[in-house]
């Protein structure tokens, strides 16, 4: 009986966070109260608390289910090349290829698009909605470090020395592929984002001082003497 009782507890909590999360995207976090959920849910606002401290804790509980496209990539642990990508700078590969994973996931993956959108078009950081901005940017900046470590890896495997610090291409990659994300949510026809998305990638990396070596998607990288 104890275990049915969790389970059905447990059933209630996802159809919140399944209601929030359609909500949030429909009519903005700011505009959706938490009746609007409970009444989505099929179910009380007294649920709500029993669940979650408030919206934000909600928010953020909807947000952990969904690792965003660039966090989920670059801070996951490294695991071994696939075989036949031998190449001279195994960091730029990991570079290169965390971003493509992030753009595959963002076009197949309808639920990380759908949070996506919403964290980054449909919420507004007012001051009940503080605890989001909070965990926005510890994402944001963990992700951001692990691009920088990555960086300056590549760097130093083939003696390339960057134009700037490895914490601002750190940063210029990120704003780079999180604003082209963005960007192709406003319109997914505007353009093809697997498409156009390893080229701009590329031609950043290309101004830092890294060519891709001609052997295809996956292409690993060498210096530009």
């Amino acid at each position: 009986m104890v275990r049915r009782t969790k389970e059905e507890a447990q059933e209630t909590r996802h159809k919140l966070l399944d209601a929030a999360e359609h909500l949030f995207q429909a009519q903005g976090v700011s505009r959706t109260t938490l009746q609007d959920i409970a009444l989505r849910a099929g179910t009380t606002r007294g649920a709500i608390y029993w669940h979650f401290k408030d919206k934000a804790d909600l928010f953020n509980a909807m947000m952990d289910r969904v690792t965003m496209p660039l966090e989920a990539t670059f801070t996951q642990d490294d695991s071994p090349l696939p075989k036949g990508q031998e190449t001279n700078c195994v960091a730029l590969y990991r570079i290169r290829q965390c971003t493509l994973n992030a753009l595959e996931q963002i076009v197949n993956d309808p639920q990380t698009r759908r949070v996506f959108e919403v964290a980054t078009q449909k919420v507004e950081y007012v001051e009940e909605l503080q605890a989001v901005r909070q965990r926005h940017l510890a994402v944001r900046n963990n992700c951001v470090s692990s691009i920088e470590q990555r960086m300056e890896a590549a760097a130093q495997q083939i003696g390339l020395r960057l134009p700037i610090s490895p914490s601002v291409a750190a940063q210029g990659l990120h704003a780079l592929i999180d604003g082209l994300i963005q960007n192709w949510l406003l319109d997914p026809t505007g353009f093809d984002l697997l498409k156009i998305g390893p080229s701009i990638m590329d031609a950043y990396l290309a101004g830092l001082g890294f060519q891709p070596e001609p052997q295809g998607p996956a292409a690993t990288a060498k210096a530009v003497l």
